[in-house]
């Protein structure tokens, strides 16, 4: 099982199988939604879930294009949701992992033109960076229609290195930071510790 960050990021096709995993997971728990869900809050503050789909459907998009060396940031821009959010929501998904499947995209830089004006990183930490992110987002969804989304051992293990591994401090409180500051947890599932590190409250909304 992958213990450390140099470890998963050294362990390629792991990686993306990790990823993959996380992604279906994310697919199964959108299906589960409604039209009359769209307009409820996530534990995302400030949106209702469907900013939320807007976005993930959009990161989808953008990681896919940085996978192909393309670094223009109208591509990251969300679009609103059409009358079928679940299809467009798969249909991004599958983008992604087939963009990420291509034989050598793991070997490529990604420009990430979101982040700290426009960085450039090797592929494997751009990877990584999408797969924590849709591991925390499946069970923002989940949470926000009332589900479960469960996860193996080896998927939360990995999450919990990159979690461990995103910058805290001031970071977490700039406007329009990806997360907000950790949660001291003294214990928890190990889902509910990759949670608190990215700052949600595993027992959101309370």
């Amino acid at each position: 099982m992958i213990s450390n960050y140099d470890e998963l990021l050294a362990a390629g096709p792991e990686l993306l199988s990790l990823d993959a995993r996380a992604v279906r997971a994310s697919i199964d728990v959108v299906a589960q939604l409604s039209g009359a869900d769209l307009d409820a809050p996530t534990p995302c503050a400030g949106w209702a879930l469907r900013d939320l789909l807007e976005h993930l459907i959009i990161q989808h998009y953008g990681f896919a294009a940085a996978s192909r060396g393309e670094g223009d940031l109208a591509l990251w821009k969300p679009i609103p949701l059409g009358p079928d959010p679940i299809a467009e929501y798969r249909a991004a998904a599958e983008h992604v992992l087939t963009a990420f499947a291509d034989p050598g995209a793991l070997d490529r830089s990604f420009p990430l033109p979101e982040i700290r004006d426009g960085i450039v990183i090797p592929g494997t930490l751009a990877v990584s960076f999408h797969f924590v992110d849709y591991v925390v987002h499946s069970w923002d969804v989940a949470r926000t229609l009332g589900v479960s989304v469960d996860f193996d051992a080896d998927v939360l293990a990995a999450a919990l290195v990159v979690a461990r591994g995103v910058p805290g401090g001031e970071a977490r409180t700039q406007p329009g930071a990806s997360f907000a500051p950790e949660i001291v947890l003294p214990d928890g599932s190990g889902l509910d510790q990759v949670l608190a590190l990215l700052g949600r409250s595993p027992s959101w909304p309370h």
